[in-house]
């Protein structure tokens, strides 16, 4: 109960109305997607006597809001925050989704819970966090080429180059200048380091290592939101956020081929790529070990490790048994669909968002490989075979989405995030 005895609802219009605000802007920064902020705003003014009409994209938020104790035809209050594309956070999602809770039951006033919300985003990563996340980048990339199913010297090179990316992403943080050529820098860094090694150290495929070493920065993920967005008639955020995907995968594809035609230039010609993999194992091992690595990478609270984890592992089963006895869209979908109902049971339970599972289970899956390759091909004029990838990664894009979506009608949400 509160302390001055006011129920949330009863609270003054403006300290009702910066709770929600400050609610939406911390949602919108942990990487939530139009759909489920919108829901979740929607239903956080309702439950403070709210009639709230919130417009979210990728870089704004636009709210209008009115007092259902005086009903009306215009809004009381609009606000517009402009705000960067935000980065999942599964901790911090955890911390305002409890706070929220707390608010709407009555356990924490608004303006107590108004200043926690702030205290959060006022939070910097620390230095431990920051090289646990570098850590994370170099075994993400190495997991990756094991499941390429490349030769240990390509795990070992992919690895490497992860780490350095992972650095170079830390030092992008704090500088707009590098920030906005990140993409495009890792990628022709990646490409000459894998050139490099091939011709002069030992043979590796260099293709596949370039895509292990890069599969953090592909834009899987927002092209899987982008999809779902416009599936749900979200069309400003959804088209934004395409757009977005879109111009990373065009910094990454042109440092790639920018690094191929320095390599040529310097007359690097890596030979015939080696026969030779690693063992069956060694790719569900990897597996395991790329859902630790995506739990750091995405900041899962600790405690719940073992269950992104588990959903990594869940998603990649099910997408190799369904491309295995299916086809490969099919196995997309069928990861889709399980992930999907699997968070919701999750958020069900336990009482907390279902993106612990559904954001780092997806990664695996989402076609960002197959849309870089896609404008590899363009940009080096084999068309026809980007137009053949890229009905690949359309084909790949609906049924992962469509997974999803027969998931939350498999389990439907009863959490909004």
């Amino acid at each position: 109960m509160y302390r001055n005895g006011l129920m949330p609802a009863e609270a003054a219009l403006t300290t009702r109305i910066e709770f929600v605000v400050e609610l939406a802007r911390r949602l919108h920064e942990y990487g939530t997607a139009a759909p489920r902020l919108e829901d979740a705003i929607n239903h956080v003014a309702a439950r403070l006597g709210l009639d709230c009409n919130i417009l979210s994209t990728p870089t704004s938020i636009v709210m209008s809001f009115s007092d259902r104790q005086r009903p009306g035809s215009l809004a009381d209050v609009t606000q517009v925050v402009r705000l960067s594309p935000g980065e999942v956070n599964l901790e911090r999602l955890c911390e305002v989704d409890e706070i929220a809770d707390r608010v709407i039951d009555g356990q924490v006033d608004l303006v107590e819970g108004r200043r926690r919300l702030r205290d959060i985003g006022a939070l910097r990563p620390s230095l431990p966090a920051n090289l646990l996340l570098v850590a994370a980048y170099g075994v993400a990339s190495a997991c990756v080429a094991i499941i390429l199913r490349t030769a240990w010297p390509a795990v070992a090179t992919a690895g490497l180059i992860g780490l350095a990316t992972g650095a170079i992403a830390l030092g992008a943080a704090s500088r707009p200048n590098i920030a906005a050529a990140f993409e495009a820098i890792c990628a022709l860094l990646a490409t000459l380091v894998a050139t490099a090694i091939a011709v002069y150290l030992v043979p590796i495929d260099v293709r596949a290592v370039v895509i292990a070493s890069l599969i953090v920065l592909l834009p899987g993920l927002s092209l899987t939101t982008a999809v779902r967005e416009l599936s749900s008639q979200h069309l400003i955020s959804g088209t934004a956020r395409m757009a977005g995907a879109m111009a990373i995968l065009l910094k990454l594809a042109f440092g790639a081929v920018a690094a191929t035609q320095l390599g040529a230039l310097f007359g690097w010609m890596p030979p015939p790529m080696p026969a030779a993999s690693v063992p069956v194992w060694a790719e569900w091992a990897a597996v395991v070990a790329a859902g630790l690595a995506f739990a750091a990478m995405f900041r899962s609270p600790g405690r719940y490790y073992p269950v992104v984890i588990a959903a990594v592992v869940l998603g990649y089963g099910c997408t190799r048994v369904g491309g295995i006895f299916v086809s490969a869209p099919f196995g997309v979908f069928l990861g889709g669909l399980m992930l999907g109902a699997a968070s919701n049971v999750f958020a069900r339970v336990w009482k907390r968002p279902g993106a612990l599972l559904r954001e780092p289970g997806i990664i695996l899956l989402v076609p960002g490989s197959v849309g870089f390759r896609t404008l590899s091909f363009v940009l080096e004029r084999d068309v026809m075979l980007g137009l053949d990838t890229a009905v690949t990664l359309l084909t790949l894009l609906i049924a992962l989405v469509a997974g999803l979506l027969f998931g939350d009608l498999l389990v439907p949400p009863r959490r909004k995030l």
